[in-house]
Parts: structure tokens; C-alpha cells; sequence
């Protein structure tokens, strides 16, 4: 089955084109295949395209990505695929980094000490999804956010990018701690008397007392 295309000339020379849904059947003399039409869409330039468009769609729903991909490049389509990252697990993550408010309060603090916030959160949050992704070394990272995953904002990371941003964190981990805790106890409409902060040499944890 294809949509076929046929031409008529006018008396005046001008060409109109029509489109037709068609398939092949075999000419019960010849054998030789005849275009059957099953349905006429009419004029080309005058085709309801957004019913194509549907019709597409809804032959799509049968078929994977790569197979919609290959049957439009058999078609003569000039479609190309350049890249291929993985969404799902990072997405999902941003979004509870949002709700928890730890990219605002990056942004909001690296802003105030004239970094750029947008990008100093975005390599902070990559690093953090690595870690709970696919856990591996800062290189590894790099080459995971350069080549695996798909993160909003951030196409590529840098070492020095990496060391940076973790260098910002350890500097203002304290401002960043505070207004994150505001916003999960806001969130979670926690009432606390005693908050008690352990830095010990190689980990940072924090540990609250309910009131």
C-alpha cells in the first residue's frame, strides 16, 4: 500500500497533481502488478494534509521508532538520525530535585556569589543523577552526560566543569544546606526544635530531631 501521485496536463499547459491511496495487485493475465486505487485524497495542493497526518499517525502506532524511521528512509525520506539519549531515570529525577527546591537554592546561591547559576546547578544535578543512574568516576560522567543521557540545559560536561561546581557546593554548602532544608519542611509542614549537622572528614550527613 503507498500514496500514489498522478499528474494531469490542462489545455492551457498547467499540471495538476492528485493523490491516491493505492496498492499493487497482479494483473490476473499479464501477472504484471496494477495499481488499485482505494481511496482519493483529490488535489495535491489542495489535500487536507492534517488528515494525511493522522492517517500516518495511526499507522505509526503499529510500528517501533526504528521501524518508522527505516519505512520513511525506504520512502525516499530525508530523515536522519544523529543522536539517541536515554530520558526516562534523569527526567524523573530533575523533577524531584525541583519539587525539593535544591536546584533553586543552587541557582539562587551561586547567582549571589556572580556565578552562573543555571550552569553550576545543572553540572551539580548531572553529577547527582550520575551517582544514582549509573555510578562511576567524574570522567565517567562526562562521558555518560556527552553520550547516554538526555539533561535539560546540559549537553556536555568538562572536568574543570565538574571540579568547579563541586569546589562552589563545599564553599556554600552550608547556605545551600539551609534553604533546602526551608523548602522540605515546608513542603512536608515539618515543625522542628533541634537540627543537628555531623561533618565528619569524608561524608557530609545532616540528621533532625522532631519536635
Amino acid at each position: 500500500m503507498f500514496l500514489r501521485e498522478t499528474r494531469r496536463t490542462n489545455a492551457d499547459g498547467s499540471v495538476v497533481s492528485y493523490l491516491q491511496l493505492a496498492h499493487n495487485q497482479r494483473h490476473p493475465v499479464s501477472g504484471n502488478p496494477v495499481a488499485k486505487v482505494i481511496h482519493n485524497f483529490g488535489r495535491a495542493d489542495k489535500v487536507d494534509r492534517a488528515a494525511l497526518a493522522r492517517l500516518v499517525s495511526s499507522i505509526s502506532r503499529f510500528l517501533t521508532p526504528e521501524q518508522a524511521v527505516a519505512a520513511a528512509a525506504t520512502a525516499g525520506g530525508e530523515v536522519e538520525v544523529l543522536d539517541s539519549r536515554r530520558l526516562g531515570g534523569a527526567w524523573t529525577l530533575d523533577r524531584m530535585w525541583e519539587r525539593l527546591g535544591i536546584g533553586a537554592a543552587l541557582r539562587q546561591v551561586a547567582t549571589g556569589r556572580r556565578y552562573d547559576g543555571v550552569a553550576v546547578e545543572r553540572v551539580l544535578f548531572a553529577l547527582v543523577a550520575q551517582r544514582a543512574l549509573e555510578p562511576g568516576s567524574k570522567l565517567a560522567a562526562t562521558r555518560w552526560i556527552a553520550e547516554r543521557v538526555a539533561i535539560e540545559r546540559l549537553v556536555e560536561l568538562t572536568d574543570d566543569q565538574a571540579y568547579r561546581a563541586m569546589d562552589f557546593l563545599l564553599d556554600a554548602l552550608d547556605e545551600i544546606a539551609s534553604q533546602v532544608f526551608d523548602s522540605v519542611a515546608h513542603l512536608l509542614n515539618l515543625e522542628l526544635d533541634i537540627v543537628f549537622v555531623d561533618y565528619p572528614a569524608n561524608r557530609r550527613s545532616a540528621f533532625a530531631l522532631a519536635g
